[in-house]
């Protein structure tokens, strides 16, 4: 009997460590065809929003966002009804095509519907957006949009170089969250990118005590930042109360150093 309990329990533990490690962290995304955008090129921006692990390619359903909106030199418009569903990683993701008419700074966010997520027992909830700007007017890149939970940037959210450092600050309710945690993770759009262990999936940080933090990209391409918080109030699956995990989602793109 004890030989059979200690090899219950050696399984039931090495079941405990791969799952904690192949546990893959969730976002939310907002992601443009274009972030920065010139005189010369094309001035509709297509956006896509969908749910998924980024680097490993594997994609969650995302039904219809409860907010979906741009806000453009200090005005929200509201673009939820011109979503059109589509397919990200085979899953449910929606799209639309945005117009550029003036130069500016153009925020594109996302209020998602609670996603129940069982493996956590929790659901979750991620703010996400992301950050154009057009015709050489990069003013009000730091604005905030006023979310439930956001990251504020303190480096501009375009015009980066991968190996620059990128801050922000972490806010819920509009306070600043000290020494939150933010998970990282790179988009690995064309799957070629590989991770040298599971650990190197998504990285985690955590903001100072003034809610700041720091991370440097080591590659181009877009990268998503995910502080991540308990919500201070609960939602019900199969009638038991249940937590509810924010998360404050910002995408920035960061580029290749090009040379003639």
């Amino acid at each position: 009997m004890m030989k059979k309990s200690l090899i219950t329990s050696g399984f039931m533990f090495l079941v405990l460590i791969f799952t904690a490690v192949s546990v893959q962290a969730h976002y939310g995304m907002v992601i443009p065809s274009d972030n920065m955008v010139m005189q010369d090129d094309d001035r509709t921006v297509h956006i896509t929003a969908s749910f998924s692990h980024p680097f490993e390619g594997v994609g969650m359903e995302l039904v219809k966002p409860k907010v979906f909106a741009v806000l453009a030199n200090g005005e929200a418009q509201d673009l939820l009804g011109t979503l059109k569903q589509a397919k990200v990683m085979e899953h449910t993701a929606w799209k639309t095509d945005y117009k550029i008419k003036r130069p500016g700074v153009y925020m594109f966010y996302m209020e998602p519907a609670p996603y129940w997520e069982p493996a956590e027992d929790c659901f979750i909830i991620h703010y996400t957006k992301t950050v154009v700007t057009a015709f050489g007017d990069d003013e009000g890149w730091d604005q905030e949009i006023g979310l439930k939970t956001e990251i504020v940037p303190l480096s501009k959210p375009f015009g980066q170089y991968a190996g620059n450092v990128f801050q922000g600050i972490v806010k819920l309710d509009g306070k600043v969250v000290p020494y939150a945690e933010v998970e990282v993770e790179y988009y690995n759009e064309d799957g070629k990118s590989e991770a040298p262990t599971d650990y190197m999936v998504t990285q985690t940080i955590k903001a100072d005590g003034n809610g700041v933090f720091t991370y440097a990209a080591p590659k181009a391409g877009w990268w998503g930042f995910a502080a991540l918080n308990e919500a201070d109030f609960t939602l019900k699956a199969d009638g038991q109360d249940k937590g509810v995990e924010l998360g404050a989602v910002i995408w920035v793109k960061f580029e290749d150093w090009k040379t003639k």
